[in-house]
């Protein structure tokens, strides 16, 4: 009851929207990058900027570095690293607000997940929120049975790992500082980029030109071009992640998470502002759809802890 006396409903939005809006602003990075480097030497130049200010993040209080069971945490790490590899992959090959809606398509898998793996009891509501998140999602990656892509199913490949290392770490990573499991992502995920280097020089693959070389692209020495790019992702997931994490500080966190939706706003905006990416009316109505959804479920989740905390 007493952290209750210390929440900022107002505060925790504002720091979530905010952070919604960097993030929805330097994932655009990424179309620029796409054309000079590749997916794995992107991640690993990122992780190598981003340690010292996760380190400095703990140095300022927010948490420790030390993971206190580091096999959950690790597993966390590898299935987030995952997710991440097919987001930013995506976004190399198609609008933004595609790979978005690919990737909130966790919120479903989550509850999928909850109800046949772990044999949770799942309401109408939440059905409900599940069936118009799909929908939406539909809406925006409009998927043409005739003309079917492999490619529009890596932001949802996205989504799917996204969900399970959100449910690892509800059920084992729920002490952890999230400063610690920020730096073991990110290590991990660095790693990943060194390892795809290694694998693509070793075993050289076809490298088209432009974004549809993106995965497959080894080291790229003549990098000065990308160099600013990588470092204002690298600063602006840091800070992002930092209101992020004071977000979810200072506000009760299925109200926190319904705002992180506004980035299915801010990032296909800035890109139609910026690179002209189009975005029709039936991506919007998708959009609004599996925000709504979301908010559904954050209500809900409320809902549940509220009658908890009454019983």
């Amino acid at each position: 009851m007493q952290a209750d006396n210390h929440t900022s409903p107002v505060l925790a939005s504002v720091l979530m929207v905010s952070a919604m809006a960097i993030i929805g602003v330097i994932d655009n990075v990424v179309i620029l990058l796409a054309d000079t480097i590749g997916l794995w030497q992107f991640h690993l130049s990122r992780a190598v900027l981003m340690l010292p200010l996760i380190v400095g993040l703990s140095l300022l209080g927010l948490g420790s570095l030390r993971p206190q069971r580091i096999g959950p945490v690790i597993l966390r790490s590898v299935l987030i690293t995952l997710a991440m590899l097919f987001y930013f992959a995506s976004l190399a090959l198609m609008p933004i607000a595609q790979a978005l809606a690919g990737l909130f398509t966790s919120p479903i898998f989550v509850l999928l997940i909850s109800a046949f793996a772990l044999n949770q009891r799942i309401g109408p509501w939440r059905v409900l929120a599940v069936l118009i998140g799909f929908a939406g999602i539909l809406c925006v990656l409009q998927p043409n049975p005739y003309e079917f892509d492999a490619r529009s199913l890596l932001p949802v490949a996205g989504g799917l790992f996204y969900a399970l290392s959100a449910i690892i770490t509800r059920t084992h990573c729920s002490q952890e500082s999230t400063v610690a499991l920020l730096a073991a992502m990110i290590t991990i995920l660095g790693l990943a980029g060194a390892l795809g280097l290694v694998v693509v020089s070793v075993f050289p693959f076809a490298v088209p030109d432009g974004p549809e070389g993106f995965v497959t692209r080894g080291w790229v020495w003549q990098m000065q071009s990308a160099l600013p790019w990588i470092a204002i992702q690298a600063i602006g997931s840091t800070v992002a992640v930092f209101m992020l994490i004071k977000a979810y500080q200072v506000g009760e966190p299925s109200y926190v998470a319904v705002f992180e939706y506004a980035v299915m706003i801010f990032g296909p905006l800035f890109a139609w502002v910026a690179f002209g990416q189009e975005i029709g009316v039936m991506q919007i109505s998708g959009i609004v759809l599996i925000a709504s959804a979301g908010v559904l479920l954050g209500w809900r989740s409320r809902r549940a802890t509220a009658q908890q905390g009454v019983a």
